[in-house]
């Protein structure tokens, strides 16, 4: 008899990590591979943040810290929220973990008993299905559309919703899809989400300095509200501030959830890397012209990306406006042979046809929705023309 739990058979790991690993390891045989899988910046850590993260290794700011996290992030938590997004939270509602999918797996851990729904839109990311599962939680799929710019339908989510629903996950912009919500779309899920009240809205808000063609940033807060009492936003600093090996994030929200989520984190992480708390204080407070300097990088590559797989027949590359991946559809490739004569049956297929190719990518059945493939334009603009190049070549040979 194994000793691990049954419930871990139904957890997958993370795919990012998986197809990463997979190219780590052929690059170690020697191979060329060029990684389009993880959704890490490739802009170092804006220099005033890790000159504070050094400066408090230097005063000896190393011990345990507070474990809802130090007050001066909390704080500065707070102010940010104000000025940016015209929120009122006081610092007892503010919690800092270790990384944004902490304070998404407290929030779930604290609140689901076996058997609660929680509500999530495909394409997702992949912690919502895997942490839901975990917190003995049941995830509730709400396919969207590409016609609809993979955008939430209210309609749908209605539909989906039960007896049992206890929280609508948005990610706004999406991962992997890149979709924005507008506010028409925002205030039609909070017509819906008011009629019935006992389900809660997890924003998970990570990628909000990343939209593009200057579109805004609006949260579901700043339509409705009403429904701050069973609100939680979270954010955190590694896609804005580059600071993905920090692994900080933040929540907030009511104060008792935000109580019984720094209860639950007593007994599990404990309070988050003190140092890294204090690098995010100087990211909070200090300037942020980088952030737009680094959008528009991004947005000259997804240009770039977009341009050259929608050229490739039998592609699709939907233009994303946030968050630095393109959603492509391999719809066309699917029932094709490759030259060693394996059939390309599913998105999955594609991908490792792909790797073999030289490109690391993640195939969309890791991301609720079928058959596309995510690709990460978070690198230099030279490996994503060499591998648009790779990727172009290989759907040629495709028969």
């Amino acid at each position: 008899m194994s000793m691990i739990a049954e419930h871990m058979s139904c957890i997958k790991q993370s795919a990012a990590s998986v197809v990463s690993a997979r190219a780590v390891a052929l690059r170690q045989q020697g191979k060329d591979v060029i990684s389009l899988s993880a959704g890490e910046p490739d802009f170092p850590t804006p220099e005033h943040v890790q000159l504070a993260g050094i400066r408090a290794i230097v005063e000896g700011k190393t011990k345990y810290p507070p474990i809802p996290g130090i007050m001066p992030l909390r704080k500065a938590v707070c102010a940010k929220l104000k000025r940016e997004n015209g929120l009122d939270y006081a610092p007892e509602q503010v919690i800092a973990s270790s990384g944004a999918k902490q304070v998404i797996f407290n929030a779930l851990a604290v609140t689901l008993d076996p058997g609660d729904e929680v509500i999530v839109p495909a394409p997702y990311f992949g912690c919502y299905t895997e942490e839901t599962a975990l917190c003995k939680g049941v995830p509730v799929v709400v396919e969207t559309t590409i016609a609809d710019g993979f955008r939430l339908d209210a309609a749908r989510l209605e539909a989906a919703i039960t007896p049992r629903t206890k929280w609508l996950i948005l990610n706004n912009p999406n991962n992997p899809s890149g979709a924005v919500l507008d506010r028409g779309r925002l205030e039609a899920i909070a017509e819906v989400l008011r009629r019935h009240p006992q389900v809660w809205v997890l924003s998970d808000d990570i990628y909000e300095h990343l939209i593009y063609d200057d579109l805004p940033f609006i949260s579901i807060l700043e339509v409705a509200p009403d429904l701050k009492d069973r609100t939680l936003v979270v954010n955190g600093f590694s896609k804005t501030f580059s600071m993905t090996g920090w692994r900080l994030g933040y929540g907030a929200g009511p104060l008792e959830l935000i109580k019984n989520m720094t209860k639950y984190q007593s007994q599990s992480t404990s309070g988050a890397c003190q140092v890294s708390q204090w690098a995010g204080v100087a990211a909070l407070e200090g300037e942020m012209g980088f952030a737009a300097r680094q959008r528009a990088i991004f947005q000259k590559r997804r240009d770039l990306v977009v341009q050259r797989l929608g050229a490739v027949p039998g592609l699709e590359a939907i233009c994303p406006e946030g968050a630095f991946y393109v959603y492509v559809s391999c719809t066309a490739m699917l029932g094709r042979t490759a030259p060693d004569g394996r059939a390309i049956a599913s998105d999955a297929d594609f991908a490792d046809y792909l790797l073999d190719a030289g490109v690391a990518l993640i195939p969309g059945v890791a991301f609720g929705l079928s058959p596309f493939v995510r690709i990460s334009f978070a690198t230099d603009t030279a490996s994503l023309e060499e591998a648009c190049r790779r990727i172009a070549a290989a759907c040629a040979d495709l028969r």
